[in-house]
């Protein structure tokens, strides 16, 4: 006949294996999928870095897109100087964006400096610095028609 306090200590034994195996499965599983994570996370910053090392090269090769965009950067664009020559053409925000190919959205936003334009626009507002009032509606009805 077996000890009783053989026969506890082997419940006990049992009961706190089952209560320990309990609390740790799921600290396991998110330690596995912790590191799963991460490896997957390193694959991915090395497939960026490949592409940054490769669009570097592309652009050191590249010189001659890198002077037409300085020759771009010459033209000087403020605010006040775009509000008075869109107040000059007697446009509209709308009427002037069709001119240089952007939403009227865009026109005040440069107006209240709350973007720039981009180098192709500055090209464009540009181009429309020398344009009168009957040049511009010309512009406008050719683009309409």
């Amino acid at each position: 006949m077996p000890n009783i306090g053989s026969m506890l200590r082997e419940e006990i034994t049992r009961l706190s294996r089952k209560e320990s195996r309990a609390q740790v499965e799921p600290t396991r599983k998110a330690s596995t999928q912790c590191r799963r994570d991460v490896a997957e996370l390193k694959r991915r910053v090395a497939q960026l870095e490949r592409q940054v090392a490769q669009l570097a090269r592309r652009a050191a090769a590249a010189p001659p897109a890198a002077s037409a965009g300085a020759a771009v950067k010459a033209v000087r664009f403020g605010a006040k100087a775009l509000r008075s020559q869109r107040d000059r053409l007697g446009l509209s925000a709308a009427d002037f964006g069709k001119l240089v190919g952007v939403s009227a959205q865009s026109i005040y936003n440069w107006e209240r400096e709350l973007a720039r334009p981009r180098g192709e626009q500055l090209a464009k507002l540009a181009e429309l610095r020398g344009v009168g009032k009957r040049e511009a509606a010309a512009r406008l009805a050719q683009q309409d028609a």
